[in-house]
């Protein structure tokens, strides 16, 4: 991956903003752990939100890796920054890492939607703003070559806290080896810097390191 999943906290709102008679035009629909969603290349027609559960966007390099490029947990919004693209195809495919539910906007009623409801409006753009944010944190871990950093780094992001399935699937996320992630995270404890509970990486110390 990327860099980490900002939940947009306010996805919530985005679809109060809807009246009964708007609601009637979402789809929803559910999916089992592994389920595919979207294929690479599909092409975007819906913006999706997710209800509950999580989701990846990946790609495989031609040597069999894969590639994550982002994941989405509950709130997390995918397909608004390609619907209305001059190539609106998915990069990646779309796979639900868990039982995931989805609420589905297609292209036209989102139109409709941004045309006529000043709320949902707002709430949109701050969608696609917010973005802009989470693009250039991406470049900024991605241009990080020490492992210490790029992990401090996704903790300063995430509010000192990350919450994770396993080790493989984080160092898939930091773009780092999981034995390397594995022994950093090992020494960070033993150096009190990170303190690991539950499946929950927190950062003890609070210097401002990032700006």
């Amino acid at each position: 991956m990327i860099v980490c999943d900002l939940n947009h906290t306010y996805m919530k709102t985005l679809l109060d903003t809807l009246t009964t008679k708007q609601k009637k035009n979402l789809t929803y629909k559910a999916y089992e752990k592994d389920g595919i969603i979207f294929h690479e290349n599909d092409l975007c027609d819906n913006i999706g939100i997710i209800i509950d559960g999580r989701v990846s966007i990946s790609t495989y390099l031609e040597n069999g890796d894969e590639v994550i490029f982002n994941v989405l947990t509950k709130d997390g919004i995918f397909g608004n920054n390609l619907i209305f693209s001059s190539n609106p195809r998915y990069k990646g495919n779309i796979v639900s890492d868990e039982k995931t539910s989805i609420c589905f906007i297609n292209k036209d009623h989102l139109l409709h939607l941004l045309e006529t409801n000043e709320n949902f409006l707002i709430e949109y753009l701050r969608i696609q703003s917010d973005f802009g944010k989470e693009l250039n944190n991406r470049i900024k871990l991605l241009s990080m070559n020490d492992a210490k950093e790029r992990l401090l780094f996704y903790l300063h992001i995430n509010n000192d806290a990350i919450s994770y399935t396993s080790i493989t699937s984080l160092a898939k996320e930091l773009f780092l080896k999981r034995e390397t992630l594995s022994r950093l995270i090992n020494k960070l404890e033993r150096s009190k810097i990170i303190v690991r509970e539950n499946n929950i990486i927190k950062k003890t110390e609070k210097e401002n390191v990032f700006i």
